[in-house]
């Protein structure tokens, strides 16, 4: 099986030329903000993180964006580059990965109008949507001094031990503002006419080039898709890469879509793929290779884009957060055994926006590489695992990796748990990938699979430690009529269990509460498909018109039923959902037509619906069906019997704290209990 494997992605695995520099095959690690770099001991850390990535064979890895001056740091504690002393601290880190046989890039990022800081500037005074502070409009001379600085960034890297750079032009940031109407209102040079529009980014790579000379690798990263209103038009991209081709390019990357549109980009309710067109766009314009990026996860997809002729590279990036190795499978006919990445965003861009160094939900290793061990026990223990749901696999397949004796017991016949409710929901059907993986591993490292057995006392006689992952049950509130047969739980909607009626109550407005929602009003077809999600997000599949929209974003769709929403707290509906995806799911809700109320007293259930008090007011809400998503308790009598016997027992995942469905804690716990047997 591994050599068909092997020869299936012969695309993927094959060189390429780039300016002087041969490429080992056709992926690329994308740049991603780690913040590494404010830790502890922060350069070994990102020595780990990078090296580990250049051990898995990926081509050429980019870095974090790194700031050309004072002027365009993201946030005030933001790396930069502008200080040749400062930059060869780097030194050690470009060591390493070149020792790997990758090639290293820093990205050069001047952040522009989305700068968190006093001062920031622009090339017009219009104030992003997602920052408070209006930018200055830069002059002449601030527009010539900034180019310079982008070269002497360029420089200071090369120096360091950089084989090139990467040049963000997309995204929002400052060199996109300046190329489109819609940041860009000036009536200089700068401004105005599309070729004025394009002078800033030109000049920045002809100055990188003259200051660097021709053996280091210029990779210019273009907006192949803005997604904003007065965004590029596909015939002005394509004019701005040949120009950036003709300046002395190595590489063109691709960017989609701005950090203020309201269009979802990498996150799980973006089809895989979804984005190909638009780099294959630029790579019929130019003759330097042409990366496609963004929801591109499996060897699969990225075989399939090159061997269409789409693009000639792939960036993936956090793809190597949730499989480091990712590339290096592949070559050895191992793609069944790649960690995939499920674009749930929670432990990547969550965490960044959370002032935390980025992890990842299926991989606690990212970003945490000093933390873990991989050499196998001296004293293997006999371990029992209660339990498969994403702790008890992450435990079972850890600990048997590391040499121990494992037998996991699952009381239903499938492993999963609390993931096969979450798969329900629309997108999440990529929590396939993470039971493929886990299941795999498993089996892989000799783990005994009781399924469809509910561990009794006496099955967990002769263990040495007994782990107990039973995860949790819904919460059944305190009710008058809860027992109504109009009553579901969360759980029985999304096995499917039982079928929702026309008009249907969601009571709990949390993560459960909105995936219920979506996964009641949204038809199936309107999740895996491109077309169907360019309709939703009113975005052109040809990537022609200007910036790549067909329509209103938040546009109402028609909906399968009515759903109303409700939560006892006062707060927003959807408050506490995640930072980088909770805006796309209450957008998703409010286009088809769910009502979300908060502050709500719940009275009791009868056969005319749910009796509430809203401000202070009785209300009755009719309903066909009311499915209860309020919290969850822990699965936890077996854990007291076992310690009443005196056995050692740990408890972890939900079974331990039923907070919201969360497989980024269970999976954590268990991958470190697994380490520390």
């Amino acid at each position: 099986m591994g050599n068909t494997q092997r020869e299936s992605f012969g695309n993927l695995l094959s060189p390429i030329r780039a300016g002087t520099h041969m490429v080992r095959n056709r992926i690329i690690m994308g740049s991603m903000h780690t913040r590494l770099e404010t830790e502890p001991d922060g350069i070994s850390k990102q020595i780990a993180f990078y090296a580990e990535r250049a051990r898995g064979e990926a081509a050429i890895l980019v870095t974090g964006g790194f700031s050309p001056n004072a002027e365009g740091l993201f946030d005030p504690e933001g790396p930069r580059i502008d200080d040749p002393d400062e930059a060869m601290h780097l030194r050690p880190i470009c060591e390493a990965v070149q020792a790997e046989g990758s090639l290293f890039c820093a990205q050069l990022l001047h952040a522009g109008r989305y700068a968190k800081i006093e001062g920031c500037v622009a090339p017009s005074p219009i104030r992003a949507p997602i920052n408070r502070f209006i930018p200055r409009e830069m002059t002449d001379a601030d527009i010539r001094r900034t180019i310079a600085d982008f070269a002497k960034a360029a420089a200071n890297a090369q120096a360091a031990g950089f084989d090139g750079v990467e040049i963000m032009g997309s995204e929002g940031y400052l060199i996109n503002e300046f190329t489109v109407t819609h940041t860009n209102t000036r009536e200089d040079d700068w401004g105005g006419s599309a070729e004025n529009r394009h002078r800033f980014p030109v000049e920045i790579v002809r100055a990188v080039r003259d200051q660097c000379g021709p053996d280091f690798l210029v990779i210019y990263r273009i907006s192949a898709a803005d997604l904003v209103e007065g965004g590029a038009p596909a015939d002005e991209i394509a004019a701005l890469a040949r120009k950036i081709e003709a300046a002395g390019a190595d590489i063109l990357n691709t960017g989609i879509g701005w950090h203020e549109a309201r269009v979802p980009t990498i996150a799980y309710p973006v089809p895989r793929g979804a984005w190909r067109q638009a780099a294959a766009n630029v790579k019929a314009a130019v003759s330097i290779p042409v990366v496609a990026s963004n929801r591109i996860n499996t060897p699969a997809m990225a075989e399939d884009i090159l061997a269409s002729g789409e693009a000639d590279m792939i960036s993936m990036a956090r793809p190597f957060l949730a499989d480091p190795h990712f590339v290096k499978k592949v070559r050895e006919g191992r793609a069944d055994e790649i960690n995939t990445c499920i674009a749930c965003n929670q432990a990547c861009l969550d965490f960044i926006f959370s002032d935390r160094p980025v992890s990842c939900l299926v991989n606690p290793r990212a970003g945490r590489e000093t933390e873990f061990r991989d050499t196998p026990t001296d004293s293997p223990r006999k371990v029992a695992v209660v339990g498969g749901g994403a702790a008890g696999m992450a435990t079972a397949a850890e600990a048997a990796r590391l040499g121990h004796v494992v037998t996991l017991f699952e009381a239903h016949d499938r492993l999963g748990g609390q993931l096969n409710l979450a798969r329900a929901a629309p997108g999440k059907d990529e929590f396939d990938e993470t039971l493929r993986y886990y299941s795999g591993q498993m089996h892989k490292h000799g783990v005994t699979l009781r399924l469809g057995q509910r561990a009794g006392l006496d099955d967990l006689t002769g263990f040495d430690h007994v782990v107990i992952a039973t995860g949790v049950t819904p919460r059944i509130p305190d009710l008058p009529g809860v027992d109504h047969p109009s009553v579901a739980t969360y759980a029985e909607i999304l096995s499917g269990e039982r079928a929702a009626g026309d008009n249907v109550v969601v009571m709990g407005a949390g993560g459960i509460g909105h995936d219920v929602a979506e996964f009641l009003v949204t038809g199936s077809a309107e999740v895996h498909s491109t077309n169907a999600f360019c309709e939703t997000w009113g975005v052109d599949p040809t990537f022609a018109a200007s910036g790549g929209l067909a329509g209103d974003p938040l546009a109402p769709k028609p909906s399968r039923r009515k759903v109303v929403m409700l939560q006892r707290k006062t707060s927003k509906p959807g408050a506490g959902l995640g930072v980088s995806t909770g805006w796309i799911l209450r957008n998703a809700l409010r286009k088809h037509g769910v009502e979300a109320m908060g502050g709500v007293v719940y009275d009791r259930i009868d056969d005319a619906g749910l009796h509430i008090l809203m401000d202070g007011k009785p209300k009755v809400i009719a309903a066909d069906t009311i499915v209860l998503c309020t919290g969850q308790e822990p699965e936890r009598a077996l854990a007291e019997a076992l310690a009443g016997r005196g056995v050692t027992v740990t408890m972890i995942g939900g079974a331990k704290e039923a907070a919201e469905l969360d497989a980024l804690r269970a999976i954590d716990e268990g991958v470190r209990l697994a380490q520390g047997l």
